[in-house]
């Protein structure tokens, strides 16, 4: 048995697993599904509940269900040492405290829960509890980016404590939460760790990954104490809590993975400034082919959607049949809608009319790059209608690639990428499309 705890990872979009490699990456929450995760030889696996995508009641609902499965598959397979983790963006947009408060209610009682949104690899940071960006080179408080003012999950503090009370309507008090700054990380913080009760909200400092190597391992010992502890974190404290190495192929050579020699198929959903950078640069390559998919159209003529489609299709066909890539994306910038549900509503209509085009893709393309944590999710859940895919490990950082079952019946050893929509510097995608053609 792994000395490492099982850890249990619910993801709201499928690209936290963008610092790890090797493990299982599961679509369905059924209990025999579970039991695959938990039952893998590899630590760590991630339960892709794409729960960022949908109101507040429905990712309450959805935790609780994988919640209570979860219950069900770990007295299947006699697991007692296990860690959960709600991982969420580090630009802190998502459903907090929905998703821990959930997971406490099926799984309690932890000791505390720690926020934890460092991600070296997307130049997200936090010191003296401020959670920080890196835009264009210089460190700014998220709270002064364009992801807290986000139509859905907006928020007015970088200083992680007053972020805590605001998101929590005031139940949780900033003064009451326990902060680990980096000298407490760096100086070792098991004492205090073994002293937390009830699940007490801490938010945790970090600006390397060997802080989070040394929190980890103070977390871990205090674990096998019997302390139980939940987090809500990015990707970065993953790394340290698996543990598991370099990955066994370098990102350079991923195209090895590639079933055929074709084109392959850039499909973007994410309509955030860093993405529509990357696509212009994209867009400059001399063998692809860019298509849109006319969001506003969508919105304003709903009933002429298989036309659009019937439209898009033939030009994919087109370009496939020169040799070309088709780059299909959809139309910049942000609708405005009367409410956030009926803007979530039409996100759903415009991932469906993606997803009709992933799956009407021709059955031997080389690759698929899909970048946005929702597309992604999609892509995987709807598009390719996968159960579970193994992640092959990064080709960039904090992009992952998995690829589908031999047994799939249409897309077989397919390669895909699943790239963020804030990772990445303007080259991202093309340096991600050039390590795969």
């Amino acid at each position: 048995m792994n000395s490492v705890p099982k850890i249990i990872v619910l993801d709201d979009d499928p690209t936290g697993s963008q610092t790890v490699h090797s493990c299982l990456l599961l679509m369905d929450w059924d209990v025999e599904t579970l039991r695959l995760g938990l039952s893998d030889d590899v630590p760590i696996f991630f339960i892709l509940t794409n729960t960022r995508a949908i109101s507040p009641k429905s990712a309450e609902a959805i935790t609780r269900e994988v919640c209570q499965n979860l219950k069900a598959a770990i007295a299947a397979e006699k697991i007692e040492d296990f860690l959960v983790v709600s991982r969420s963006d580090s630009t802190l947009r998502g459903h907090y405290p929905i998703e821990t408060n959930a997971i406490a209610k099926e799984l309690g009682d932890f000791d505390g829960h720690f926020l934890v949104p460092a991600f070296f690899e997307g130049g997200r940071f936090t010191k003296d509890s401020i959670h920080y960006l890196m835009v264009d080179g210089v460190e700014t408080p998220v709270h002064l980016t364009e992801f807290a003012k986000d139509s859905v999950f907006g928020y007015h503090h970088s200083y992680l404590p007053d972020y805590v009370e605001e998101k929590t309507n005031g139940e949780i008090k900033a003064d009451t939460v326990e902060r680990f700054l980096l000298e407490d990380l760096r100086n070792g913080c098991l004492e205090r760790l073994m002293s937390l009760k009830n699940n007490q909200c801490g938010v945790v400092d970090a600006e390397n990954q060997a802080d989070l190597d040394k929190f980890a391992s103070d977390l871990l010992a205090a674990a096998k104490k019997g302390k139980r502890f939940l987090f809500r974190s990015a990707a970065s404290i993953l790394t340290s809590l698996a543990n598991l190495g370099k990955q066994p192929i370098a990102a350079e050579d991923f195209s090895q993975y590639k079933p055929y020699q074709n084109p392959g198929v850039v499909l973007v959903g994410s309509h955030v400034q860093k993405t529509t950078k990357q696509l212009a640069e994209l867009l400059k390559e001399p063998d692809v082919i860019p298509i849109e998919v006319d969001v506003k159209f969508l919105r304003d003529r709903l009933e002429e959607k298989d036309s659009l489609l019937e439209n898009i299709n033939s030009q994919i066909i087109k370009a496939y049949q020169s040799g070309k890539t088709p780059v299909i994306y959809t139309s910049r910038g942000e609708l405005s809608f009367e409410s956030i549900e009926k803007r979530l509503e039409f996100g759903k209509i415009v991932s469906q009319v993606l997803m009709e085009i992933v799956q009407a893709l021709p059955s031997d393309i080389g690759f698929l790059i899909s970048k946005g944590g929702i597309t992604s999710n999609d892509v995987l859940s709807t598009g390719l209608n996968l159960r579970c895919a193994r992640l092959l490990g990064q080709i960039l950082p904090g992009c992952s690639m998995v690829t589908t079952s031999e047994s799939h019946p249409k897309f077989p050893n397919l390669p895909v990428v699943l790239f963020p929509g804030n990772v990445g510097d303007n080259q991202g995608l093309v340096t991600a499309y050039g390590r795969l053609k």
